[in-house]
């Protein structure tokens, strides 16, 4: 039954669609398409009520898998998503592409259509090189950040934060830095796009003897309940000691194309890292800056409204090198709407 077993997930996110077309104000944006919006929401999930994957309509699994580990990678070039059906990214590229010869008078017909560019990206590697490149966004951030200066005066150009945040969980688990920022002030002019979720925050706890016992009956490993040494047998079976909880910032939300696919991408890369780490993923939270519905998604969300939700999906990972970026993922019992077709914005 559906509406019994209404997932929080999807629950929020409707309420959140809700209040946008019931009280948003229109606002004008950079792509000329016109806006309702609000300021200043939150979305909250715990991880153990399922995999975030929205159910209120079906969600591209693959594209947001794929560009994740575009960003895992520190890549920024499209080539890698055109190559794997990611399309997403195609627009801004083509944009960036046609706007070089803006300045040009004439040339302008002789230019590929956006069609053409994105084959000759896939077909012509020199072309993919020179045209798909999007400047320092995200992955360059994540794997590359420029510019540390050490205590004894010298500058280290490269910081892998990915790296470090990963070395920083094993080694200080409480440390109340274990964060990951995309938004580089001096590259932001180098950037097709400004990145709209700007950085990340993890937090670990340990987990109590009940909550260990839990996760432990879930595995199906049996037990000596007789035992006084709980904590220490649960080690033997690999039981972690410990959750993480994740938490992005965004300050431009597209809350019916761009949200549900950065809640499930935010939701894998929790788990990718609780899994790299030995921890428990526990919750995800989304602090919402501009949120808002792009003119030619309203009806599109009233529909989306309607619908009841199913049950979470859940998601199993494997094969996990995180600092390659690469994985292999299975996810189970998804049962979703139909999708519903809108146009992205650039």
């Amino acid at each position: 039954m559906m509406g019994e077993e209404m997932n929080k997930l999807d629950k929020n996110y409707l309420s959140l669609l809700r209040d946008i077309l019931n009280d948003g104000v229109e606002k004008s944006d950079r792509t000329g398409t016109g806006t309702i919006s609000l300021f200043g929401k939150q979305i909250r999930h715990k991880m153990s009520d399922g995999f975030p994957l929205l159910t209120t309509k079906k969600m591209a699994v693959k594209t947001m898998m794929t560009e994740l580990k575009w960003f895992l990678k520190g890549d920024t070039n499209i080539k890698y998503l055109v190559d794997n059906g990611c399309n997403i990214w195609n627009g801004d590229a083509y944009k960036a592409f046609m706007s070089t010869f803006s300045t040009m008078p004439g040339i302008q017909s002789s230019l590929p259509s956006q069609k053409e560019f994105i084959n000759k990206i896939k077909t012509n590697d020199e072309f993919a090189q020179k045209w798909g490149e999007l400047g320092p966004i995200y992955g360059k951030q994540w794997r590359d950040w420029d510019g540390r200066q050490e205590r004894d005066g010298s500058y280290d150009m490269s910081l892998d934060q990915i790296a470090n945040l990963i070395f920083q969980l094993k080694r200080n688990p409480d440390s109340r830095r274990l964060m990951v920022n995309a938004w580089n002030v001096g590259e932001l002019d180098s950037m097709v796009l400004p990145p709209c979720h700007y950085g990340f925050q993890v937090y670990t706890k340990e987990l109590g003897l009940d909550e260990r016992i839990d996760i432990y009956n879930g595995s199906r490993v049996p037990m000596n309940r007789s035992s006084d040494y709980f904590h220490e047998h649960m080690d033997h079976y690999g039981i972690p000691r410990r959750s993480i909880s994740l938490m992005w910032n965004q300050r431009s939300v597209d809350t019916f194309l761009g949200l549900p696919f950065n809640i499930a991408s935010y939701g894998t890369l929790l788990c990718l890292i609780a899994k790299e780490v030995g921890m428990v993923p526990d919750e995800l939270i989304g602090n919402l800056g501009d949120v808002h519905l792009y003119s030619n998604h309203i009806e599109q969300s009233r529909e989306q409204t309607l619908r009841e939700p199913y049950r979470l999906p859940t998601v199993y990972f494997s094969n996990l090198n995180l600092l390659d970026g690469e994985f292999d993922y299975e996810i189970r019992d998804y049962n979703y709407h139909p999708t519903i077709k809108a146009q992205i914005s650039n």
